[in-house]
């Protein structure tokens, strides 16, 4: 069949007597040869950096360890994004930082910046216009600007009180144009910095877990006194506490066991009344609701030190079969009680 031929229109071009330009080929690569060229690329671009780490890096942590406010971050695009995940490894490793976005800085966020605030900017080219429009007002704060960008020689390198170098040869982009291996960079760099300014600060396991309540190694770290019931929720009667206003407080704080303390004014620990003693002077005593509960009480309660941790609390309990100890201060005030209750489910060994 002869498919007709169309008019063409005056000026246009014989698209049959064109020379016909053929796409460049490329060898096909599998998934696996790209995958492993990006990872060696973006490895390369971290060796990259330590010959780069100079009295710049140890200037800026010293500035960031001796000031008094936050540690702004901020980016634009992905740059950006790894700001936020740099700001939020600060704040969790004892240096407080929150992101600000440079384009709603200029909007009306600045307010964010206080004095004894220092910026922490990213760029890879140090030319992003609107990191650039920052650079006066934080001079006119007098906010410290902390500089990291792959070219020193870029206007916001010169402008910085500090620039940390994050140069690399190229991306892990197989066009050499997506942000990869030089967003990589910036955030090994950044985790750097943070780490680095935990160790100035002497950061601890212990910080650590009060900053990470409800990770695995918060939990495991957690002491008494933060799992323990106290004031209104303490089960606490006096001696002379009648046994019916004992058995009722026992009642109500739902914890199948009450401290007895010397008096209503001296609350020092004098013993406790559980539910299974309860049981047992039942069995044996008609009159025990005309008795106190000074007459009934355990006199040797187990107890504990406020800053032991939950998991000491755990094995002293399964070491003697009991369900609740009490936590007494140096004088044996009574502060508070632990229950098993509190430490199930916390993951501590």
């Amino acid at each position: 069949m002869t498919v007709p031929s169309v008019p063409r229109r005056p000026g246009q071009p014989d698209t049959e007597r064109l020379p016909q330009t053929p796409r460049t080929q490329r060898t096909p690569r599998s998934p696996r040869q790209v995958a492993l060229e990006v990872l060696e690329t973006e490895a390369a671009a971290i060796r990259a950096l330590l010959p780069q780490l100079d009295g710049e890096f140890d200037r800026a942590v010293a500035l960031v360890a001796a000031s008094t406010g936050r540690v702004v971050c901020s980016g634009m695009g992905k740059s950006g994004l790894i700001r936020k995940k740099v700001a939020a490894t600060l704040s969790s490793t004892g240096t407080p930082a929150l992101f600000l976005h440079p384009a709603e800085a200029l909007h009306g966020d600045l307010g964010m910046i206080v004095p004894g605030d220092v910026v922490l900017a990213a760029s890879t080219s140090g030319t992003t216009e609107e990191l650039l429009r920052l650079v006066a007002t934080l001079k006119r704060l007098g906010v410290p600007l902390l500089a990291m960008t792959g070219n020193p020689a870029s206007p916001l390198a010169r402008h910085a009180d500090l620039h940390l170098s994050v140069a690399i040869d190229r991306e892990a982009c197989p066009l050499n144009l997506a942000p990869t291996a030089s967003t990589t960079a910036m955030l090994a760099l950044g985790d750097a910095f943070a780490m680095a300014l935990s160790e100035v600060r002497g950061f601890t396991r212990e910080d650590f877990a009060l900053l990470h309540p409800a990770g695995h190694l918060g939990k495991r770290l957690l002491k008494v006194e933060q799992l323990m019931h106290e004031g209104p929720g303490l089960p606490r009667v006096a001696a002379a506490t009648s046994m019916r206003d004992a058995i009722y407080e026992m009642s109500q704080k739902k914890l199948g066991i009450t401290a007895v303390t010397r008096s209503d004014t001296d609350l020092r620990l004098a013993g406790c009344i559980s539910d299974g003693d309860l049981r047992r002077l039942l069995a044996t005593d008609d009159g025990l609701l005309r008795r106190t509960a000074g007459e009934c009480m355990n006199t040797h309660p187990r107890t504990i030190a406020g800053d032991q941790l939950a998991a000491a609390a755990l094995k002293m309990m399964e070491d003697h079969r009991i369900t609740s100890l009490f936590i007494c201060d140096d004088g044996g005030v009574l502060a508070g009680i632990v229950h098993l209750h509190d430490l199930w489910g916390l993951e501590l060994f």
